[in-house]
């Protein structure tokens, strides 16, 4: 291992936070770092809905890439923004702790609709690019208008106060990491077992070359293997589904104080099609994922 480690983000304000927080993680265990900002296919096509962007792992091949000729040691990721396989010769070496896995609906406040449900009018327009936000709004709220958005999280709020959307939804953890000041808008938190959030959403993924073992035994040590438990089930459903960020599909699975495991999940064939959800407790998080998948398909 190099004596510094050279980690590869992506340029947003919420990436760099990420990265940042990587190098703080590795600072302690005695590891010096510097961070390499690296554009993506997701960040340069500002004008499409994911579902309109071909292929998977639009927010992370480029810095695969950057992996794997050896410009940088180390990526970190959103890890509901990374595909279910890593290409050969890179692995996910350690996952982070896990910040509020909900969505949140931010609303404004001269648009808030009191006695509606999720406080919209009739109608309101809600921006999202997720097709699986979509499907679950719809689901709660058939009479809503989908319009697509894109950008950071600093980027959609302006947007917001603009008046383009009466609200837009975010990933809490996006909003709690950057904490950002929502004082000016109704903020509605969603429940994650009732409108369920992406597959691994709050959790950040640390990336290597499978090659790499003693940067590996490295990230070991700020392993947070709790979160892993959980998220490579989530992360399984969406790979047996044979999905990426395109699909309808919210999976989120939670670990009680007893031990045993709680999955939820919901799933349609497009934004606008039925949604259909399940919940599966177990003892065990072994076949969790085929269990659930299962029952979707059923």
């Amino acid at each position: 291992m190099e004596a510094v480690v050279k980690i590869g983000t992506r340029g947003s304000r919420l990436a760099l936070w990420q990265a940042n927080f990587l190098q703080e993680e590795l600072k302690n265990i005695g590891v010096s770092s510097s961070i390499h900002i690296i554009k993506t296919k997701g960040d340069q096509i500002q004008h499409l809905s994911f579902d309109k962007i071909e292929g998977k792992g639009f927010f992370t091949k480029e810095i695969e890439d950057a992996l794997l000729r050896e410009d940088v040691d180390l990526a970190v990721h959103s890890m509901k923004d990374l595909p279910t396989s890593s290409p050969p010769g890179l692995a996910i070496a350690a996952v982070s702790y896990r910040e509020d896995p909900a969505d949140w609906l931010i609303v404004r406040k001269d648009r808030a609709t009191k006695g509606q449900m999720m406080l919209l009018p009739e109608q309101a327009v809600v921006g999202t690019s997720s097709a699986r936000r979509k499907s679950q709004l719809l689901h709660f709220r058939p009479d809503l208008e989908m319009k697509d958005i894109r950008g950071n999280v600093p980027t959609r709020l302006e947007k917001l106060r603009e008046g383009q959307f009466d609200a837009i939804v975010l990933a809490g953890a996006g909003v709690t990491r950057l904490e950002i000041d929502l004082a000016d808008f109704e903020v509605i938190k969603f429940d994650p077992t009732e409108f369920i959030p992406a597959p691994a959403q709050g959790v950040l993924a640390y990336q290597v070359r499978e090659a790499d073992k003693s940067l590996r035994r490295v990230l070991a040590k700020i392993h947070k293997q709790a979160t892993a438990d959980c998220t490579n089930v989530e992360r399984r459903v969406l790979q047996l589904m044979e999905g990426g960020c395109q699909m309808p599909l919210g999976v989120f699975c939670q670990r009680d104080a007893t031990g045993n495991y709680h999955l939820w999940a919901a799933f349609a064939d497009s934004a606008a099609a039925p949604l259909k959800t399940i919940r599966l407790s177990s003892s065990t998080h072994f076949e969790l994922a085929e269990q659930a998948v299962s029952a979707l398909k059923s």
